[in-house]
């Protein structure tokens, strides 16, 4: 339900690079606030149904029918990826083309019931612990009131919404930057689930993600053991490689990695393993630097155990390089939209689940809008890449209890209540007021590109980390040796 204090702040605390009156902000707001409920229900649909990444056939779906129904026209199945979409709503021949992302691709590992405790969905593998339903479900919203505000103002322009699958580990954005469908964009805006609400202006981590593959030869580990060659002492000699590469890589790397096939069988030799690593720093050339090392040591690992090795690349993202002039405008409308409030039955089931957390804060925090930080984050995300080649900028929501750790149960948990979805009317909101901002200040697109151009750099040109593969569509699939 809109509230009254919402809309006299929106009066008071109107951006000075805002174009648009305050009969059309509460119209924006209105609208959002109408659409709600259909944001819970769609939010909800995509968490039941869990899809990991490029797996997203559902999600995509009942995103792209949603956008058909509000008079967008959807491209499904962009760049060679089938849950891929992009959907546009155009009006007149000129006007500021806004790009909004959504994402909706799960995790695996992470099942979870909407509880307060650790409970497993049986036979359900992944669960939303980065909030992607959320995700995708509010910007579509948001999309959808920019067309309606378009419509009943006689705004020319376009509003662009890009269905972005694989964000966790796929880089399914690096594929819509490579095949040049943010080329005519003017802004792009996005948000991101989380424990507390804010606008971000600090750098991701630039990654580069692969598996590392090793072929030997098979044998009977106890009759037989001089006749196999051990493709997982390929695997584990190269860990121990890698392990000892760590002291002599600049400060701030970050390599990890699992083992996705160990063999079989204990008194087989393994003819085939698997690891799975990451490699990551802010500065894009040194995550190239340091995988180029990595690979060394798998090189290095196989020659020594008689086995062979290939590597495949799966992700590849920039550092996050987020528009300051455009962070401006998206942080006074979160200031002015304010965090979500929780209902008693809401702050009831954050506090039997905060005893569970690693960090707790107050619960209140949640209402709370921070001021604009330029920290750099942990964590990876392809939206880095859009942001080299368009004038970006996202913002935080709290749609989890305070000091929730993204990608753990506690997060899906949250994800699956209304207490996620009301963070996502806050991001919905702040986007929608953005985009409409924007479309109605030329000047201020004018010095965000200004400003991406001087931190680019003269002559940059954009190659995408991954070079020119192409997108790894089973890459969440168990890897099983070539029969």
């Amino acid at each position: 339900m809109h509230r009254p204090a919402i809309a006299l702040a929106l009066l008071a605390a109107t951006p000075a690079t805002a174009q648009i009156a305050a009969p059309e902000r509460q119209a924006i707001l209105a609208d959002v606030d109408a659409r709600s409920p259909e944001l819970a229900k769609t939010a909800l649909a995509i968490w039941n149904a869990a899809e990991v990444g490029y797996q997203e056939t559902k999600s995509s779906a009942l995103l792209q029918a949603e956008l058909k129904r509000a008079g967008f026209t959807v491209t499904p199945g962009v760049a060679g990826m089938p849950t891929a979409f992009v959907a546009s709503f155009k009006r007149g021949g000129k006007g500021a083309v806004i790009g909004i992302l959504a994402e909706y691709d799960a995790l695996p590992g992470l099942a979870q019931r909407a509880d307060t405790k650790r409970d497993p969905i049986p036979g359900q593998a992944a669960g939303h612990g980065c909030g992607h339903n959320i995700f995708g479900a509010a910007s579509v919203a948001a999309a959808i009131a920019v067309k309606d505000w378009m419509i009943a103002n006689g705004v020319d322009g376009e509003v662009r919404v890009y269905g972005s699958p694989a964000e966790e580990g796929g880089s399914g954005k690096v594929y819509l930057v490579r095949a040049g469908l943010f080329n005519d964009v003017d802004a792009v805006l996005h948000w991101h689930p989380g424990d507390s609400n804010g606008v971000s202006t600090g750098a991701s981590q630039a990654n580069i993600s692969g598996k590392f593959r090793f072929h030997g030869v098979s044998a009977h580990a106890s009759a037989a053991p001089d006749k196999g060659r051990s493709a997982l002492d390929g695997v584990e000699v190269m860990n121990v490689a890698v392990n000892y590469l760590r002291e002599h890589i600049p400060m701030k790397t970050r390599i990890h990695y699992v083992i996705t096939n160990g063999g079989e069988a204990p008194n087989v030799v393994p003819d085939f393993a698997e690891s799975y690593y990451y490699v990551r720093h802010t500065d894009p050339q040194i995550v190239r630097d340091v995988m180029a090392r990595v690979q060394k040591a798998a090189e290095g690992a196989a020659l020594a155990t008689g086995t062979t090795s290939e590597f495949e690349a799966t992700g590849g993202v920039y550092s996050m390089l987020a528009s300051e002039t455009l962070a401006k405008v998206m942080d006074a409308n979160l200031h002015a939209v304010g965090g979500p409030r929780w209902t008693a039955e809401e702050t009831a089931w954050a506090g039997r689940l905060q005893p569970t957390l690693p960090t707790q804060r107050a619960l209140d925090s949640v209402s709370a809008v921070a001021p604009i930080s330029d920290g750099d984050g942990g964590g990876s995300t392809d939206v880095a890449d859009v942001s080299w080649v368009v004038p970006t900028i996202g913002l935080g929501a709290a749609t989890w209890v305070p000091g929730t750790p993204a990608h753990s149960w506690q997060a899906v948990g949250a994800s699956g209540m209304s207490i996620g979805a009301k963070g996502g009317t806050v991001a919905a909101k702040t986007i929608a007021l953005t985009a409409a901002d924007l479309m109605r200040s030329p000047q201020v697109l004018e010095q965000a590109k200004a400003e991406l151009n001087r931190r680019r750099g003269a002559g940059f040109t954009y190659k995408a980390m991954l070079g020119d593969r192409k997108p790894p569509l089973d890459y969440r699939k168990t890897t099983t040796p070539a029969s």
